[in-house]
């Protein structure tokens, strides 16, 4: 039997290396959507808590039994008001009011205020991102190493070992670009509470709040405060692309020692496990090396002050986070991040590892 072309042509010479290549680009793409799609249904919960504890540290609101004032542009704890016993006025929360403490915490807090089903509160948006990102970002990957390792080994073999580092980082940026006011949007609605008796807004409600174009004033008349979907978009980058890059370069020589192991007695089992095991490990290694730069990403994405949204940059948020909250407040959301991005990552490489596996094997032979 024969596998898909998973590690360099250069470690394992006795592989028939065409038929990886030879898979289409829709089967690819087929392979790559079926698995963001499970990954962000099992994973949504771990990532609002992450973004439920990163918005809080930026300020962002969160009440129990307390009562807000109307929300503002540029809200933060100190202006959430309490209720005092009788027909008292209001008092500001204390910094104690209302606060998620972890990841437990948030899980409890949001089953119990919001409800059980608000623990996947942006899966619509998840689905939305994941599937045209990962069916982009997959196939890409694949496309260039292939191409990359083809030439290196040719060319320049000392660079192979650097081709799953610069064509994940490649790929990556490129998914990203592409679909990213979709993921502004899953960040501002997992990161804002929905009472239980607000109908949460959708993807496309979500972004419109983001341009709020003046009531009498048309799209195209507000036209140009549509360049606020792509704020953040520098944070959104520099946090992936390292990611990619880390998680690749982790993971191929990962998942090639243990297929290695199998040597010629690989099956979809193998497949999955050496896949999962090899991407649960490089993405929890990924995720927890760049979570300063995903605190700042989303740091950026919940910021309602246009003008300061604007004049925001990644260099900056970041030393605005190390000025509040030092070495902690870089690392706020670092457990369910890290909880998240390894199973997500194992799901993701071995669920697509493992179709087109199927699918070379369904195929007829010519």
């Amino acid at each position: 039997m024969l596998i898909p072309k998973i590690i360099s042509p250069m470690s394992r010479p006795h592989i028939d290396t065409d038929s990886d290549t030879q898979l289409r680009i829709e089967e690819r793409a087929f392979s790559a959507a079926g698995a963001a799609f499970l990954s962000a249904i099992l994973v949504n919960p771990l990532d609002v808590a992450k973004t439920r504890l990163q918005a809080q540290a930026a300020g962002v609101p969160y009440q129990g039994d307390c009562r807000m004032t109307p929300f503002q542009a540029n809200t933060r704890l100190q202006d959430v008001m309490c209720p005092v016993s009788g027909s008292q006025p209001s008092r500001p929360c204390t910094s104690g009011c209302y606060t998620y403490k972890g990841t437990l915490d948030v899980f409890y807090k949001v089953i119990r205020h919001e409800g059980f089903t608000r623990l996947w509160r942006g899966t619509s948006a998840s689905l939305a991102l994941a599937v045209p990102t990962v069916g982009i970002y997959m196939p890409c990957y694949d496309i260039l190493r292939n191409m990359m390792e083809e030439f290196t080994t040719k060319n320049a073999p000392n660079l192979t070992p650097y081709v799953p580092l610069l064509a994940g980082s490649v790929a990556r940026s490129f998914a990203c670009i592409s679909c990213y006011p979709v993921e502004l949007a899953r960040t501002r609605m997992q990161a804002f509470r929905i009472t239980q008796s607000g109908k949460p807004p959708g993807v496309w409600k979500t972004l419109l709040g983001v341009v709020h174009p003046d009531k009498g004033t048309s799209i195209f008349q507000s036209f140009h405060r549509y360049r606020f979907w792509w704020t953040g978009l520098g944070a959104q980058l520099s946090r992936d692309v390292p990611f990619s890059a880390i998680c690749w370069s982790t993971l191929e020589p990962i998942r090639k020692n243990i297929l290695g192991l199998v040597g010629d007695k690989e099956s979809a089992a193998t497949v999955l496990g050496a896949n999962f095991s090899a991407g649960f490990v490089a993405g929890t290694l990924a995720s927890a090396v760049t979570c300063p730069l995903d605190v700042a990403k989303t740091r950026r994405q919940i910021e309602k002050n246009h003008e300061r949204a604007l004049k925001m940059t990644t260099r900056t948020t970041l030393i605005e986070i190390w000025r509040d909250g030092g070495l902690r407040g870089l690392f706020t959301g670092v457990g369910p991040r890290v909880l998240r991005a390894g199973p997500s990552v194992g799901i993701v490489i071995s669920f697509y590892e493992v179709v087109k596996y199927g699918l070379q094997h369904t195929r007829p032979t010519s």
